[in-house]
């Protein structure tokens, strides 16, 4: 990918469903090595914009790219440098996590001695020693988030984006994941869904906030701050509702 290149650029994307717009013209770009949160309340359209960027859904209209890559017409090219963490991402319960990301390797067309190089690398980064041979099944909702990240990292992504990541998770557990992510983004790129200011204030270098399918603010963080006396009445300013 060249330097100047947007590691995640959104062009004009639109999705209608009939007579109802999920989102509408929304446009961004995100350079390499920033965690930029994408906020919103629920229902703004944070979901459907994830998915469209990852290729998991097509817009009626506007360009999605990854590291200069056409997630439309160059989805395979678009997809070895993206990772992608679904809110509740699926898991196969009955493997462990060490067959898991043994068969994602494999199904990424990995050789056996980068899947075992990337394996140890992202057992380490993720904590997952401990359970590396335990059935996914028996493992807490942290440990299965971990399972999850480790998974989208394995193929050493340029860019990760993630829907919701510590949704459900403990106070511990929420610290481990937020490590891990700002590790990541030291040499990468981290798109972020949520709707939790906690995770903005923690994470983010940069907010995206969308609202009824709009993007309605774009800047730094600490933007948000200069704006209104707290996170929460900012959140509030942008959503319409009386603080």
């Amino acid at each position: 990918m060249n330097e100047t290149t947007p590691a995640i650029e959104a062009q004009g994307l639109t999705k209608l469903y009939r007579d109802y717009y999920a989102i509408r013209d929304v446009t961004f770009s995100v350079p390499r090595g920033q965690i930029a949160a994408f906020l919103g309340p629920n229902g703004a359209g944070k979901s459907t914009t994830m998915r469209i960027l990852t290729g998991f859904m097509s817009p009626t209209s506007g360009t999605a790219r990854i590291c200069g890559f056409d997630v439309a017409t160059e989805r395979l090219k678009a997809a070895v440098n993206l990772g992608y963490l679904p809110e509740n991402g699926p898991l196969y319960l009955e493997m462990t996590p060490r067959a898991l990301l043994k068969y994602f390797g494999s199904a990424r067309g990995m050789t056996t001695e980068k899947i075992l190089a990337r394996t140890e690398f992202v057992v380490d980064k993720c904590g997952l020693g401990s359970v590396l041979d335990k059935p996914i099944r028996k493992l807490s909702r942290g440990y299965r988030q971990r399972v999850g990240m480790a998974q989208v990292m394995l193929h050493e992504p340029e860019v990760l984006i993630m829907d919701e990541p510590t949704s459900g998770l403990d106070p511990n557990q929420i610290r481990e994941v937020r490590k891990t992510i700002r590790e990541f983004a030291s040499t990468k790129t981290v798109l972020l869904s949520t709707h939790i200011l906690q995770e903005v204030e923690a994470m983010a270098d940069r907010v995206i906030f969308i609202h009824e399918g709009r993007i309605v603010f774009d800047g730094p963080t600490a933007d948000m701050k200069k704006e209104q006396a707290s996170l929460e009445a900012f959140f509030h300013s942008r959503t319409g509702v009386p603080v």
